[in-house]
């Protein structure tokens, strides 16, 4: 199965993928987002090697077959930890498994993941070579474009050659840098300038790399510039906050943008099978907030469905009612007010 799905993954050109975020990009979110865009390239929420060896692995390596294509997204340093987790992907069926060098928070960097192994390209590098080993998947590596004291780009060109050397090509570039000591994740995010003009200069340079850019993109038009310059363009908070969005970039492969309520009701079926799984419904409504955003009704359906508010799934088909009310009370009040 993974053979056949990495050529499916190979051929999306040009990349658009959703961004690995931590609570975000679980299997019900990811569920959802493939309902907008055949094309996108989804990744899970990082998980660290420890998590997959010792806590469980159907646990954090299960995903809907719907998903494809799907990234998994590892956070570690141990070189055998990381190759071990790595077949364990391709057996689970994942198209492409990525490791995370771009985690600002404290909590990873005690444990020697995320942008803090930035400072140790050559550590990176063995452990990118013995993913790479242990599998046929492709391997890539998602990073910053400096930390604290490292924020020149010849660093960063070091460290992408330091680890491209050992044959990895697909390099995701988040264009800020992370002050690991005196900024909190949330920050890192924002505060730092976004230095786009880096990663375009990085693909200039290193043409045979494909280079996918990140940081701060929000919308269709954002993406059709960057990838004037780039391979790729990764979406994070955007793609969470304004899932239509996902349907818009459609246009990049000429696909034709689903109807909200087409999307949900594609949903609904995906939502009485969870719920008779046993999971709670507000673990899945939390990702559907976002669906009607920017338009009429979209504060009342985020109102009806967060916090718990929707006790049961009778509860989502009302506020899709009232929303799809809303919508066209608007729809007709500006049919009687258009003028010539």
């Amino acid at each position: 199965m993974s053979d056949i799905q990495n050529n499916v993954i190979k051929e999306i050109h040009p990349r658009i993928s959703v961004a690995p975020m931590m609570d975000w990009t679980t299997k019900d979110y990811r569920f959802f987002a493939r309902l907008f865009n055949p094309n996108v390239v989804l990744y899970t929420e990082m998980v660290t090697t420890g998590a997959i060896i010792y806590g469980g692995a159907n646990r954090h390596l299960d995903f809907n077959k719907q998903e494809h294509p799907i990234v998994l997204q590892l956070g570690g340093s141990n070189p055998q930890e990381l190759a071990t987790c790595t077949k364990m992907a391709q057996d689970w069926g994942y198209d492409e498994v990525n490791l995370n060098v771009g985690c600002p928070s404290d909590r990873v960097q005690n444990n020697k993941i995320g942008a803090c192994l930035m400072a140790e390209p050559n550590l990176v590098a063995d452990c990118i070579y013995s993913m790479q080993k242990a599998v046929s998947i492709p391997v890539t590596v998602k990073h910053r474009i400096g930390i604290d004291d490292m924020q020149s780009y010849e660093e960063m060109l070091h460290f992408v050659d330091t680890v491209a050397a050992t044959g990895c090509t697909h390099f995701i570039v988040h264009a800020r840098i992370a002050i690991l000591q005196g900024l909190s994740p949330k920050e890192n995010r924002d505060v730092p300038p976004l230095r786009y003009e880096d990663v375009y200069r990085l693909k200039q340079e290193r043409p045979h790399l494909t280079i996918e850019i990140n940081g701060g993109i929000k919308s269709f038009d954002e993406t059709q510039q960057h990838l004037q310059h780039v391979d790729g363009v990764m979406i994070g908070r955007e793609a969470y906050h304004n899932p239509y969005l996902l349907a818009e970039l459609g246009q990049i492969w000429s696909l034709e943008a689903p109807n909200r309520f087409e999307i949900m009701q594609q949903m609904m079926p995906y939502i009485h099978q969870r719920v008779a799984e046993g999971a709670p419904l507000s673990i899945i409504t939390r990702h559907i907030l976002g669906l009607f955003q920017n338009l009429p009704g979209a504060r009342k359906w985020r109102q009806a469905l967060s916090g718990g508010n929707a006790k049961t799934i009778q509860d989502i088909e009302t506020a899709m009612s009232n929303i799809q009310a809303a919508m066209q009370r608007t729809e007709d009040y500006l049919r009687e007010h258009q003028t010539d």
